[in-house]
């Protein structure tokens, strides 16, 4: 798949407010600060399409972006670390459990995994809470510049190895890098497929 066409289409404080859910669609979540937005500005071939910041809990909304003309890419605020007050926490991880357990056109949520740090707690949490809740989703490992090959191959199986204390099988997973590219094929990849898969459904 090739992207032509990437806009921004709103921000919502919740999922009553988000378009109509008549395309696919794709959400990119992960801990404040693991390179989202880089990772989302790279798949688009947009530097500024969503924005960067080097302060945890930049993006607060329910950011949508129309593709192609024919699904939606959705930037989530990040769960963990944010330099806010509490009540603001909680509101945020209210509105993203609202709109990944009730989003009906959701069609996998990528979870962006820090390549260059051991498995986090958090991280584990979160996908186990996916797993229970039966939303279907994907791993990003990013920032897999900073380190030598191997080192993020350690990493990831070390993730790989926490994970699948609790889950039965790896989930799809795709090593990514916002600088280099790297990842970017097989990420648009992965979505072009579920995408033809639910045509012929």
């Amino acid at each position: 798949m090739k992207i032509t066409e990437a806009k921004y289409l709103r921000s919502c404080p919740s999922i009553d407010l988000c378009p109509p859910p008549d395309k696919p669609e794709y959400a990119f979540i992960g801990r404040s600060n693991v390179g989202k937005s880089s990772l989302i500005n790279m798949l688009t071939n947009h530097s500024k399409l969503a924005k960067t910041s080097g302060k945890p809990g930049k993006t607060q909304l329910i950011n949508h972006f129309i593709i192609n003309n024919h699904w939606y890419l959705v930037d989530l605020p990040g769960y963990g670390y944010a330099k806010t007050s509490k009540n603001n926490r909680e509101q945020w991880e209210d509105m993203i459990r609202n709109y990944l357990a009730q989003r009906e056109n959701l069609y996998c949520v990528f979870v962006l995994i820090d390549s260059n740090i051991p498995p986090q707690t958090i991280d584990l949490e979160f996908l186990m809470w996916l797993g229970e809740n039966e939303i279907p989703f994907a791993l990003a490992f990013t920032k897999a510049d900073r380190l030598s090959i191997n080192k993020v191959h350690s990493n990831v199986a070390a993730f790989k190895r926490a994970l699948l204390k609790t889950y039965e099988v790896m989930p799809p997973y795709v090593i990514t890098s916002a600088t280099n590219n790297l990842g970017k094929d097989e990420l648009l990849e992965y979505i072009e497929e579920i995408n033809n898969s639910a045509k012929e459904s």
